[in-house]
């Protein structure tokens, strides 16, 4: 489990298709002192198994569905990724339950500066949109965010300068793709909800 609050950011060293998985390797320094062969990681939000560590790089097995199904097939080297390591039980929870699933992607509409903050606008699927709520939570990108707007085909938040300085949002601009992973209470609620009416 993860709480959305991005450690540090690690930059891709490299990202290419082997015979039975895609291989991503990151350069990172935080978050390496203490992980181990089998530890998870949350790489811009998607939950991930370490297979190799090398010095200051770690080294991950992607499965095709996880590319096809998240913002990992527009990577390349240089790119930054938000890096969150899992909830130690003596950990603070800081932002919101991240469950490090991933839901669908979203395409960044608006990437700009508005006063001291910062203003982002992404699309938001049709079936996903239930779960968006005013002041609810949202993980763009592994990061935790509080949904400032909800529109018929997107949401948006706002950004403080600190979040821009620690996570990978330095290099995103207007077309991108970003993770997106909706409330997991806001999920189960739905579900229980279902199975109460199929009852009925």
């Amino acid at each position: 489990m993860f709480t959305g609050i991005v450690e540090e950011t690690g930059e891709v060293v490299s990202f290419v298709e082997g015979a039975e998985s895609w291989r991503l390797t990151i350069r990172a320094k935080l978050v390496v002192s203490d992980m181990g062969i089998g530890d998870s990681l949350a790489c811009n939000g998607c939950c991930l198994t370490v297979v190799a560590i090398d010095g200051d790089t770690l080294s991950f097995d992607l499965l095709d569905e996880t590319v096809r199904l998240t913002s990992f097939a527009g990577v390349k080297a240089g790119s930054l990724i938000n890096l969150e390591r899992s909830l130690a039980a003596n950990g603070r929870f800081g932002g919101h339950v991240v469950s490090g699933h991933v839901d669908t992607t979203g395409d960044v509409l608006e990437f700009e500066p508005r006063g001291k903050n910062h203003y982002l606008r992404v699309s938001a699927p049709a079936e996903f949109r239930q779960y968006l709520v005013y002041k609810g939570s949202i993980a763009i990108d592994g990061m935790s965010l509080t949904v400032a707007e909800v529109h018929e085909d997107s949401l948006a938040v706002w950004l403080i300068p600190h979040t821009l300085e620690v996570t990978n949002l330095q290099q995103t601009k207007a077309g991108d793709k970003v993770n997106l992973e909706f409330d997991l209470l806001a999920k189960y609620v739905e579900r229980q909800m279902a199975a109460r009416l199929e009852q009925e």
